[in-house]
């Protein structure tokens, strides 16, 4: 109903995204990239929205990417942030090129999230770590977030940490599953 990967959605809501969500959790995310076997000096935030995530870390140098030019320009214009218009699934960037890549509260909305999970293998350095942030079907929570976007006409797909640990594993990434619950983490290692 709003597109691929829920692009018209986000244009739609951008105005009002961050007084609807609450901040990225910092903490989480710092916990994620602690598994990262090298320093992190630059930073991918894929499907970074408004910045949210990217907000809640500092030291890198972080890019946020997304499809939603709307988003996006909350990032630039509300945070000051470098952004780029992308597709998770054909990132513009050399391989071996980033120390880390985040997708926060944003996985299940990527319409081909084995082309993200190669894309981001693809552009990590060796030693550089994947953190996925997101919701599991599985958990009461989760199946009432998951009929809620489907209500709503969002084509999300919601994936359990196991199974998004097993899809980083088959694109060369050493899987761990930092947190699990109704949010949960699960990192990838360029091994």
């Amino acid at each position: 109903m709003y597109g691929l990967g829920d692009v018209g959605f986000f244009d739609r809501v951008a105005p009002l995204y961050d007084l609807a969500m609450p901040p990225a959790d910092g903490e989480a995310l710092a916990a994620g990239l602690d598994h990262a076997d090298r320093p992190i000096d630059r930073l991918l935030d894929v499907g970074g929205g408004s910045g949210r995530a990217a907000a809640a870390l500092t030291g890198p140098e972080i890019t946020v990417v997304d499809a939603s030019v709307e988003m996006l320009s909350r990032a630039r214009r509300g945070r000051g942030l470098a952004g780029l218009a992308a597709d998770a699934g054909r990132l513009p960037f050399r391989d071996a090129s980033v120390d880390a890549v985040t997708v926060v509260d944003a996985f299940h909305h990527l319409p081909d999230q084995d082309a993200a999970l190669a894309e981001a293998a693809r552009v990590l350095a060796p030693g550089g770590t994947l953190v996925v942030r997101d919701f599991n079907p599985d958990h009461p929570l989760g199946r009432l977030l998951v009929a809620g976007e489907h209500a709503i006409g969002m084509e999300s797909r919601f994936r359990p940490p196991s199974d998004l640990a097993s899809a980083m594993d088959a694109v060369d990434l050493d899987p761990r599953i930092v947190d699990r619950g109704f949010g949960y983490t699960v990192v990838g290692v360029r091994r």
